[in-house]
């Protein structure tokens, strides 16, 4: 009896040990790294993702980044912020490859445009290369509740995309002049790193704001290849040259409304509103 205590409680050990380790090789920057974040969700505050992917740059056991991306998009100041960042590293000579989950669409693809190596699955949906700026007039329910709103301006723009009242056909036109401006900067953005692959006049072909499943954009070329996360990780071990090398998940920081509904107030105000720029994916 006392020899199976003993085994039983050598067992116990062995397996807390093995755990620990395990723990330790997946989570602490120790030896030759990959190091594996995630961007999930509407892209609204860019600053938790930057500032580790600023940290994971200085260090010297990270030999590459695998960026996992599952997000519609969100603002333009926003994705920009996250695709200069991965530029940042990427200078370092370090690379960052992208693994595309069930959605990398407007804002996740600009930013993803930015990877040495992008992977998707064959129904990972992509593309959605456009911008889009929305607005809601409630002038005419206001009229019938006996609401009425002024506005007291510097100039005939200052109120562009106010709900108390319709655009006008001059501010219909500066607004269309703003979106393709941010378009071109998105498609400047993508044949920066890919003109290689899709060549401009196919790009301007597509940018329409239509949606591709992975498979598609393999043939189009906004993709390198289709494969999973492992796949990613694998690609990120070769490009490097460092073989051995283990992965390091970076834990994903949640709000407890996030951890409660799966997203954050900063999301649902970024979902909810009708004057920001957006590279988003509408759903």
């Amino acid at each position: 009896m006392r020899k199976i205590k003993k085994l039983l409680l050598f067992l116990s050990i062995l397996i807390i040990v093995l755990t620990m380790i395990q723990y330790i090789q997946t989570r602490l920057p120790i030896g030759h790294r990959i190091a594996v974040l995630k961007l999930t969700g509407v892209i609204t505050n860019p600053y938790p993702l930057v500032n580790k992917i600023e940290s994971l740059k200085k260090s010297k056991n990270v030999v590459a980044l695998v960026l996992r991306v599952d997000s519609p998009g969100g603002s333009v100041g926003a994705s920009q912020e996250i695709y200069r960042a991965i530029e940042r590293f990427r200078e370092t000579g370090k690379p960052v490859i992208i693994s595309m989950g069930n959605v990398a669409a407007s804002g996740g693809y600009y930013v993803s445009s930015a990877g040495t190596y992008i992977f998707a699955n064959p129904g990972t949906i992509t593309g959605s290369i456009g911008v889009i700026i929305q607005h809601i007039a409630y002038r005419e329910l206001m009229e019938k509740l006996g609401i009425k709103a002024t506005a007291i301006k510097t100039g005939k723009f200052k109120d562009t995309l106010s709900p108390f009242r319709e655009l006008t056909e001059e501010e219909k036109k500066y607004l269309q002049e703003t979106v393709n401006e941010a378009l071109e900067q998105f498609i400047q953005a993508i044949l920066k790193y890919r003109k290689e692959k899709i060549s401009e006049e196919k790009l301007r072909s597509i940018a329409d704001g239509r949606i591709f499943t992975g498979e598609r954009a393999l043939e189009l070329g906004l993709v390198d290849a289709l494969g999973s996360l492992h796949d990613a990780i694998e690609k990120a071990k070769e490009i490097s040259g460092y073989l051995d090398a283990k992965p390091l998940f970076i834990q994903e920081e949640k709000t407890l409304l996030k951890k409660l509904i799966g997203t954050d107030l900063q999301e649902i105000k970024l979902i909810n509103a009708h004057t920001p720029l957006f590279y988003l994916m509408r759903y």
